[in-house]
């Protein structure tokens, strides 16, 4: 039990230290608001994407892909998006809370903590770990982009509405019309840098899989091999962006703020590290154990919980932020669903374990 306790904090830990950094040292003024907000611009817009190029390039085997695994990642995804869509409409008339509640519901931090974690579950034997590893790195290549598309989705369909109202009998009082405008959401997602690096990277991804295909293995010119330079300088972008994005999510963090958001904060840390766990690891294991549909073991299991248990993505609030939203409560989010996730992924892990589903 110990060591399951100490795989949760050894993952989520770091995160809540980075984040108290930020915090600290914007109190004594080593960091400027002026800072954080180009700190925010350049995690966003330059090293975060770099990062998922980075991870995508690196995929190196897609032939033993498991469908079925990847099939019901991305199912399961969107039907905690279509829950999470009507959760946020009846916590909070504020529409731009709305689209951060929902973007916390499903959106995990599988791109930052993923491997890591999985990697840890994956049991002492002679290769899981590199088994586990090759598992969670698929599944990123498919769920990444989808979480980030409804990302730019679920951050654009509140902002702009009309504020529902109530007239002093308290009944609801119809609002201006308004329709989502599908041209404007789908510009978002085209210009999004994290949607660009995803694209980029499964372009030359593409691109070395067609030169395996035409000149056999391995690739006679690869960024990594032949442009080192290049690799190299994206990859040392892909390692800044994580604990920088974290300084300062931890610089902009205000406990103030807790007092007018506690109710969204609630719903939202609930939401992202008990129900979606439930939903997402909890009917894999129903589906597996109970019936022919699914056929999940110890490699699998690693995967769906750095999938659906990990705390909301620490770029869900630099996003919000630039797209319109309430930056604080989503924010507030991060660092709530890190904190309770450490007891949250122990609970998890420990009740998988204790079924034998996974490795000890």
């Amino acid at each position: 039990m110990f060591e399951i306790f100490m795989t949760a904090v050894n993952a989520i830990v770091p995160i809540v230290l980075l984040i108290v950094l930020g915090y600290v040292l914007k109190r004594i003024k080593f960091l400027t608001g002026e800072f954080l907000k180009i700190g925010n611009k350049l995690v966003f817009n330059v090293c975060l994407p770099c990062m998922l190029f980075i991870n995508i390039y690196n995929i190196e085997d897609l032939s033993s892909v498991d469908w079925g695994l990847v099939i019901y990642s991305v199912i399961a995804v969107f039907v905690i998006f279509g829950i999470g869509l009507v959760v946020s409409i009846l916590t909070t008339k504020d529409n731009r809370r709305r689209g951060v509640i929902l973007q916390c519901c499903y959106r995990s931090n599988f791109a930052i903590i993923g491997i890591s974690l999985a990697a840890a579950l994956a049991g002492s034997a002679v290769g899981a770990e590199e088994t586990v590893n090759g598992v969670v790195a698929i599944i990123q290549a498919f769920t990444i982009p989808i979480f980030n598309i409804l990302a730019v989705i679920s951050l654009s369909i509140f902002v702009g509405r009309p504020e529902a109202q109530l007239d002093e009998n308290g009944m609801l009082v119809k609002s201006a019309s308004h329709h989502t405008d599908v041209k404007k959401i789908l510009l978002n997602i085209v210009k999004n840098p994290l949607i660009i690096g995803i694209v980029i990277g499964l372009v030359f991804l593409g691109l070395r899989y067609a030169e395996i295909a035409i000149w056999g293995s391995p690739a006679p010119f690869t960024i990594k091999d032949d442009l080192t330079f290049i690799y190299d300088t994206l990859d040392d972008l892909k390692s800044i962006a994580t604990p920088l994005a974290l300084i300062v999510l931890g610089g902009q963090f205000e406990f103030s703020a807790v007092k007018g958001m506690s109710k969204e904060i609630i719903v939202g840390t609930v939401f992202r590290i008990v129900i979606a766990p439930l939903l997402g690891v909890g009917c894999a294991v129903l589906l597996s154990e109970f019936t022919p549909l699914l056929n999940f073991g110890q490699t699998e299991y690693p995967a769906l919980i750095a999938l659906f248990g990990t705390p909301v993505a620490v770029s869900s609030a630099i996003m919000a932020g630039e797209m319109g939203n309430d930056e604080q409560l989503a924010g507030q989010l991060v660092v709530w669903t890190s904190i309770c996730s450490i007891v949250t992924l122990f609970a998890t892990v420990f009740l998988l374990m204790s079924f034998g589903l996974l490795a000890v």
